[in-house]
């Protein structure tokens, strides 16, 4: 069973940059496409983009598209997402995990806060 682990998360200024990482252990191997994805509260999760294992990024977000992009190293099977120019409406907990059903168990994620 692979448990994912988001970090770098944490407090930034209105137009900032945050950079998120995923771990895990018994972590997929490099052939599945991983994603990232975020949860207000109340509304449903939103997948913001997703790395193949050929290193294609896909931004299905329209909201985020141009703002954030993902990065994977294979050496330590850590997943990245770069995010800049962050707003305060992005305030939320960002989860990873693969880009497709069956998920893998959900981690905790991991909570950023945009202050204005």
């Amino acid at each position: 069973q692979v448990q994912l682990v988001e970090s770098g998360g944490g407090v930034a200024q209105l137009g900032g940059s945050l950079k998120l990482s995923c771990t895990g252990s018994g972590f997929v191997s490099n052939d599945k496409a991983m994603g990232w994805y975020r949860q207000a509260p109340g509304k449903q999760r939103e997948l913001l983009g997703l790395r193949t294992p050929g290193g294609t990024t896909t931004i299905p977000s329209a909201s985020v598209r141009g703002r954030f992009t993902l990065s994977r190293d294979s050496a330590t099977k850590t997943l990245y997402l770069h995010m800049t120019d962050l707003k305060p409406e992005e305030t939320t907990v960002y989860f990873c995990n693969k880009a497709a059903m069956p998920f893998n168990s959900w981690g905790q994620g991991t909570q950023v806060t945009v202050s204005s």
